[in-house]
């Protein structure tokens, strides 16, 4: 197996683990958010942790992918940027995917500092959450996670 292909791999199953651990997320976010009290619990500051861990590292390794391993800047350099652009599989591939999953892992970073360091949960808080959620799930491919 190539490196491209073993990145490719472990990328993929990082993203298995970033799903389950978002899901639990959402579970403990709108658990607290909807609680009497909105004190913010053990366990949600635990998964926002491993979110957080989980995002980094899958964003770092999909910058190894882009950079290294994929023909993105062999792209640029043969039909230019503007093309990418118009392609819509290549803009989101390059583009549209990277930019979504970074915003997401700064918007999961934030929140896990506030989550850390506040005794309950505000509505702020909460929506910069479901954005970051939101932006993890417009920016992963479901049909490439799933086919071999």
């Amino acid at each position: 197996m190539h490196f491209s292909q073993t990145i490719l791999q472990i990328h993929r199953g990082f993203a298995y683990a970033e799903f389950v651990c978002i899901l639990l997320y959402l579970i403990a976010l709108f658990g607290v958010m909807f609680s009497y009290s909105g004190k913010i619990t053990g366990f949600l500051r635990k998964i926002s942790v491993f979110t957080m861990v989980f995002f980094h590292l899958q964003f770092l390794i999909g910058i190894v992918m882009l950079l290294g391993t994929s023909p993105f800047l062999d792209i640029i350099k043969n039909i230019g940027m503007g093309e990418v652009m118009k392609i819509k599989s290549l803009r989101f591939a390059y583009i549209e995917h990277p930019f979504s999953m970074f915003i997401g892992a700064v918007l999961v970073t934030m929140v896990n500092k506030k989550i850390k360091t506040k005794p309950r949960l505000s509505m702020g808080v909460f929506f910069l959450a479901i954005l970051a959620v939101l932006l993890f799930f417009y920016a992963l491919p479901f049909s490439k996670l799933v086919s071999p």
